[in-house]
């Protein structure tokens, strides 16, 4: 079986997880994360593992597992061009 997606890049601030996924990129509220990352401190969201199907990301210092596809569906996309950075939010029937 092949790689479910392909993650090529994750960061965290105090306000969003960023995902470089199948070669496009996110970003998600903790709050849209789940009620856990929300409520974890910057060390512990900075602590994590992505599958290396790129099926999901771990957290281990909270045990907390999200899969990949679920968040895409609640972030947004971020476009960079130059020197701004735009936001679009996912439609509900569009395919990531």
């Amino acid at each position: 079986m092949g790689k479910m997606h392909d993650v090529g890049s994750v960061r965290v601030d105090n306000a969003f997880l960023y995902l470089t996924v199948d070669g496009r990129s996110y970003r998600i509220s903790w709050d849209n994360c789940s009620s856990r990352l929300a409520k974890a401190t910057l060390r512990q969201r900075k602590r994590l593992e992505v599958s290396p199907s790129g099926y999901g990301i771990h957290w281990p210092e909270i045990d907390e597992d999200l899969a990949i596809t679920p968040l895409l569906q609640r972030a947004e996309i971020v476009v960079t061009d130059e020197q701004w950075v735009v936001s679009q939010p996912i439609s509900a029937g569009a395919s990531a």
